[in-house]
Formats: C-alpha cells, structure tokens, sequence
C-alpha cells in the first residue's frame, strides 16, 4: 500500500474536486423528508428489494414487490440520504466514501437502481439546481483536442505498473467475450480480439487503423495475421508500453483520432467513443468515413444506455464522469447508428454482450482485490484511491448485470 503522503490517482480525485458540492443549509431546506426520499424509492422499485438499516435503529425493506436483485444497506448518517436526493450517483458516492452508508455487496445495489431506473425516474438523480451546476462541471471536461489530451492522461496515465497488476496478461481495458469458457479472462480477451479481427476478414497486405490503441493487444493480434497497423492513442504510457511489446511492423502514433488522413482497408475502435462526449460523435463517424477505402470495414466496440434513459442520463453528470472517466458520455444506440447511415456507413452484424462485462469488471476487482492484499500494488496509492477503484469496478458491474447498460460489437461497411 502506498505510504501517507503520496499522490498517484490525484489526476482523478483532483478533478473531481469540482463536482463535490457537499449539501447545505438551503440543500437541507428544499430537499424532501428523508421518509419521502425512501417513499419514493420504494415506490419505483418494481423488482428485487433494498434491506435499509436506518440510524435511528429501525430496519425498512424497500421494494419486495416482484423478484428482483436483493440488496442490503446500512445508513449510518441521514446525510446519505440527503445527498443521493440532490446529487444522485455522485453524491451516493460521496456519502459511501465520508463513511455514511455501507452494504455486504454494492454489486446489488447498483443493480437494483439500475434495473429499475424507469420506475425510479429521478429519485436517485441529482436534482435542479445541483443537477445544472453539476452538467456545467462536467461541460469543462469536454473533449477539444486539449481536453482529450488532459481527460485520457487523468486515467490512462495512473501508470502501466498499476494497470498490469490487475488486467491480465492481454492488457486490455474493454469487455472480454467469454463464449462457454466463463473462467478464463486472458482467453476471453484473446476471443474478443479475435472477434474484432474475424469481423474485418483482417489478413496480409491488408492495412488497418486502430482508433485508441490501448496497450497494443490488438495491434499486436492484428499484425500477427500479416496487417500493417497505425494505431493511435493520446496516452504517453499506453504507447510506451505498446511499442515496448508489439512487432516494428506495427506503427503507433500519437495522435488525435481528428487529425488522422490516410486509406485503409479496415478500422478498428475498442471502446474509445465512450470518451468523446455527444458533441464529438459526428466527427468520430467522418474519422471512419474519411480513413476507409471504398468497401471497407469498420469494427466497433461500445458501451451504450438504453435509448429511452439516454436523455435524463445526458442532463447531468453522474458518478462514473466525476470521478472515474472526466467528459465520458455513454452512447445512444439509435443516434449512433443514424450518424453512420448519413455517412454512408451500412450497420452490420450488430452483438450485444453486457453479461459478459459484468464477468469481465468482476475478474477485474477480484485481481485488484488481491493485489491490494498482498501489498502488491504499485506505491503512490492511498486508501481513499482504493476504495475509490473497487466502488468504480461495482458501479459499473451492477450497471452491466441489470441491462440497462450494455456493451456492442458492430460492423459498418463503407458505401
């Protein structure tokens, strides 16, 4: 563990600073009953039940109406309430981090609001006023080229040692694709990348763009199959490390997916348009439309909401654009496709497997769980990034096990 005073992760935590607006006198005032905050929330829980053990001693079970996830919370402070009913997921976490509320599992949790996030409506999304001020925090994280630049530095660059402790011997940050092996993370990412490639028909004296490169896993898999690569990112450390373990045949460049001209047979994006920000999508769909040759394919992984909870989604911030990934924004399935269509980019063969990230996120905690046992983690880290990163890991878990977040692989063929 690291020793007092070091500062590894501040990137984040620093950047966060602006989105933590404890709740005062007038947050007190205009916020409801806490008995109301709870009424509501019983109310929209259609399925699956919260056990809440109250500070005053009493015990209340929320929902129970229809099966569902089941989870257990122990309030220690009325704070948390208030704070879940002004600032939704960020103050949730706030209230979680300050010691205010704690469970056996927050994966349930997280579930449990998530499958029931219609039902809900608002009772656990930042309200107002707070929810204005916190949309412009995140407005200032918007990705302009310096924006990305800062944005991706804040979380890729924690340090190649901390994220090789846990990822697995692949190195790749996105959703394995299990099949019938559910055991296996360093195999369920070799067959997602395989997915990726096999979607691309990706073979010698074929050329091919990768769009956020990561740690050059794919790269690598796709120069092995006899492809020229360029592949790009905006992370120093990915890069070092990707060069550091990929053939020379393989180029990787530092660069803005908006400044990249070229012809290539085929582009490949894992999980980067999670990153631009609504903004931006248009002019990730002319990166794909400009970069391919005639017949050419792209192949697509992303992370989307469901259509329908997209617009209260976007009104705000939630915890994940705080704390974790600074000018995130999930993507709108049915706006996306749209922006590829106009561009003359047929969507193909489009895959959805969420459950198989909610495999991926719980191999992943369970590796750093174990690292930070052994007290193998990478100094420069506190507790408070600790507990920081395995509430991340669930949050996102919890989201991917209720459905209402889900992971795609997709293929556009240029016209």
């Amino acid at each position: 563990m690291a020793s007092e005073g070091t500062n590894r992760g501040m990137g984040l935590l620093q950047g966060a600073a602006r989105f933590e607006r404890a709740p005062g006198l007038l947050a007190r005032l205009l916020a409801p009953g806490f008995s109301k905050v709870l009424d509501r929330i019983d109310a929209g829980l259609e399925r699956g039940s919260i056990l809440g053990h109250l500070p005053d001693g009493s015990t209340r079970l929320l929902g129970g109406r229809q099966p569902g996830f089941e989870a257990e919370v122990r309030v220690t402070s009325w704070h948390a309430l208030l704070r879940l009913a002004t600032h939704g997921s960020i103050g949730w976490y706030q209230a979680w981090e300050a010691g205010e509320w704690t469970s056996p599992d927050l994966v349930p949790i997280f579930a449990a609001f998530g499958d029931n996030a219609r039902s809900l409506g608002d009772a656990a999304r930042a309200k107002s006023f707070w929810r204005r001020a916190l949309k412009r925090a995140h407005w200032l994280n918007r990705n302009t080229k310096e924006g990305s630049e800062r944005n991706i530095q804040a979380h890729y660059d924690l340090g190649n040692d901390f994220y090789s402790s846990w990822l697995g011997e692949t190195m790749a940050y996105s959703s394995a694709m299990f099949g019938t092996d559910q055991a296996d993370l360093d195999k369920g990412q070799a067959t997602k990348m395989a997915a990726i490639l096999d979607r691309l028909s990706v073979g010698p004296d074929q050329s091919l763009l990768e769009i956020g490169c990561g740690w050059g896993t794919l790269a690598k898999a796709a120069a092995e199959r006899g492809a020229a690569v360029d592949a790009i990112s905006l992370s120093d450390q990915q890069l070092a490390w990707a060069r550091a373990h990929a053939p020379d045949t393989v180029r990787f460049l530092k660069q803005d997916y908006r400044d990249t001209t070229g012809q290539y047979d085929a582009v490949a994006s894992v999980e980067m348009v999670e990153a631009l920000g609504r903004e931006y999508w248009p002019t990730f769909m002319d990166c794909i439309a400009r970069n391919l040759k005639p017949g050419g394919r792209a192949a697509i992984q992303y992370i989307s909401i469901e259509d329908d909870l997209f617009d209260a989604y976007a009104e705000s911030a939630d915890f994940i654009q705080a704390y974790v990934f600074p000018g995130g924004l999930l993507i709108r399935t049915s706006e996306f496709r749209q922006l590829a269509q106009e561009r003359g980019l047929e969507w193909t063969d489009q895959h959805d497997f969420g459950i198989d990230y909610a495999e991926t996120l719980r191999m992943w905690r369970e590796n750093f769980d174990q690292v930070v046992a052994r007290g193998t983690l990478p100094d420069g880290f506190d507790d408070r990034f600790v507990g920081l990163w395995r509430y991340y890991l669930m949050y996102c878990e919890g989201g991917f096990r209720a459905g209402n977040i889900d992971v795609h692989q997709v293929t556009l063929v240029k016209s």
